[in-house]
């Protein structure tokens, strides 16, 4: 593992809308990875979307021609779609759940929960991550949401959501979006394509993850990487870490051959809820195809240190 410091920020990157709300995101670590996409990259793929941070500062760097999100979370796929294809309808029943909420925000959150469950409407399931402790989800074994409201704050106003719906919309134009597995977009993936990985740091194993609706087996998680690795195909994954001297999750096996980077990830958010100030590291791994790609690990430390030196050819 090679320890890297914070990447440089891209003013670029300063003030690009993001319209989920998610505990975990990449919004942070985009700066280092959309250092190491490829010039001609075609897709940028995302099998664990989530939030979409990286691909949507990608997109608004104009770096992949093309993004394609995919998550096993069904009604997240159908949040997403609807930011793209309907983005002030969404913003509309946003504000209209934002207003309805003021006489009694915790009565109302946990009507909309119950709501949510029952029909999976992709305008409740934006009002509910606004709302939510820490914007963390949390499922239960059901696969019903039962994240508490968070009782300090009402959600972002109205109008900041509906600039971040707006934006994230455009940064997403034309986004191929669908519900699915891992498997097929990782190893899949063209040779001119990249994949970016980022599953939870404890979900990578047989156990249920309470922030994904489905567990992760290690096992064929590794078998899926391995596959993609003899096939030649560039992804990034985020997937183990630290917080302190406290480590999440095993690291990657090193018979897969990847290049392992330690990136500095700054204070840790629940650390300092805690009243703590604890650094945290985010392991980053690069396929043997990408690092290639990139010219080498030379070249991919001089990218994340600012550098950006001229490229093979796909």
């Amino acid at each position: 593992m090679i320890p890297l410091p914070v990447a440089p920020r891209l003013a670029a990157l300063r003030g690009v809308p993001h319209a989920i709300p998610y505990q975990g995101s990449k919004r942070v670590l985009a700066h280092a990875i959309v250092r190491l996409l490829p010039d001609g990259t075609a897709d940028l793929i995302e099998p664990f979307a989530g939030s979409a941070a990286v691909s949507i500062a990608a997109s608004h760097l104009g770096i992949p021609r093309g993004v394609r999100l995919r998550d096993v979370n069904g009604p997240l796929i159908g949040l997403w779609r609807r930011i793209l294809d309907a983005p002030d309808a969404l913003a509309d029943d946003y504000a209209a759940l934002w207003e309805a909420q003021r006489p009694d925000p915790d009565g109302f959150y946990r009507r909309v929960r119950d709501e949510f469950n029952a029909g999976h409407d992709p305008h409740l399931l934006l009002y509910l991550l606004a709302r939510c402790v820490k914007a963390s989800v949390r499922y239960n074994r059901l696969g019903e949401f039962n994240q508490a409201a968070d009782r300090r704050r009402l959600g972002a106003r109205p109008g900041a959501m509906r600039d971040r719906i707006r934006g994230a919309s455009r940064a997403l134009a034309g986004a191929d979006v669908a519900a699915g597995d891992y498997r097929a977009p990782l190893t899949g993936a063209g040779p001119a394509d990249v994949v970016y990985l980022d599953p939870p740091y404890q979900g990578v194993s047989a156990s249920r993850d309470q922030r994904y609706l489905r567990g992760l087996d290690r096992e064929e998680f590794y078998a899926a990487l391995r596959e993609a690795v003899g096939a030649g195909v560039s992804f990034l994954l985020s997937y183990d870490g630290s917080t302190g001297r406290k480590r999440y999750g095993p690291g990657v096996p090193p018979e897969l051959g990847l290049l392992a980077l330690a990136l500095q990830a700054g204070p840790s958010a629940q650390a300092t809820l805690n009243g703590h100030r604890l650094p945290t590291v985010e392991s980053l791994y690069l396929s043997p195809a990408l690092r290639d790609r990139l010219g080498g690990e030379a070249r991919v430390l001089d990218r994340l240190s600012g550098g950006r030196p001229p490229l093979p050819s796909v």
